[in-house]
């Protein structure tokens, strides 16, 4: 891989894992346009560990009490609402789990075209500004009931569909079922670290019982850009999103699902 090619993939991951934009369908277009090959397991899960690295370190206090507040439960069983949150977080990783565990060939053979992107692109960005606009904005997280976070799990689980967006889906099942734009926002980023440490894991275990050869300045580059990128995603997200709310996404969703369906063309 070139540096530029490096750059521009390591940024696209940071900046599009936690906004509601899709970043399968970021991260086509250079091959679509430019000819780029795969950027191979090895950079896949450098980007991936940069990313979670920059919720863990930005959510680092929220987390820190919630393991806390679990691991006292479990020892003298103290309930808590920081508790309870944890496990909300937990029982909401497991669909992606179970569907990626039953689905994950076939998604990779089938659903990795352009036109599945495009229109998951579009469609699940309508449904973003459907939620947005019907907003009720009165539940807490902390309070959310495992009920409803096992939808927001459900919803996490769809978003192995390229071009669905992690953080946009779940943002939308979130924002449906009563949360505040900041807090869905917040719910869906917590949700993202079991995840992207179980995926990333997975992959990890891949490339060390590999035969590819690893690129040790293409890892740590693209470890440390997409860890800069997601941070700072993370921080402007959570700072504009109740003002901005999430037409601009949604709007940038529709442009994005028509460049590629151009591309197709």
């Amino acid at each position: 891989m070139s540096i530029i090619e490096i750059i521009v993939l390591a940024l696209i991951q940071g900046l599009t894992e936690f906004l509601p934009i899709s970043s399968s369908a970021h991260l086509i277009l250079p091959s679509q346009i430019l000819g780029w090959q795969d950027q191979g397991l090895a950079f896949d899960v450098a980007v991936h560990v940069g990313s979670l690295a920059a919720v863990v370190i930005y959510f680092r206090q929220e987390v820190k009490t919630i393991l806390a507040a679990m691991f006292k439960q479990v020892i003298s069983k103290e309930a808590s609402s920081e508790a309870n949150l944890g496990w909300l977080v937990a029982l909401a990783t497991i669909p992606a789990l179970l569907f990626g565990l039953a689905f994950k060939d076939i998604i990779e053979v089938y659903a990795r075209s352009t036109a599945v992107i495009a229109t998951t692109t579009i469609v699940f960005g309508l449904l973003l500004w459907w939620a947005d606009v019907k907003a009720k904005q009165t539940v807490s997280m902390q309070l959310l009931g495992w009920q409803k976070a096992l939808i927001i799990g459900i919803a996490q689980a769809i978003a192995m569909i390229p071009g669905t967006s992690r953080s946009g889906i779940t943002i939308t099942a979130g924002l449906m079922l009563g949360l505040s734009r900041s807090e869905a926002a917040k719910f869906s980023f917590l949700m993202s670290i079991p995840i992207i440490l179980i995926a990333g894991s997975y992959h990890t275990l891949k490339l060390a019982t590999g035969t590819e050869a690893v690129d040790w300045n293409a890892i740590i580059l693209g470890t440390s850009l997409s860890f800069i990128s997601a941070y700072a995603c993370i921080y402007f997200f959570l700072a504009v999103i109740e003002k901005m709310g999430m037409l601009p996404f949604v709007i940038y969703r529709l442009l994005l699902g028509g460049v590629l369906i151009a591309l197709m063309m």
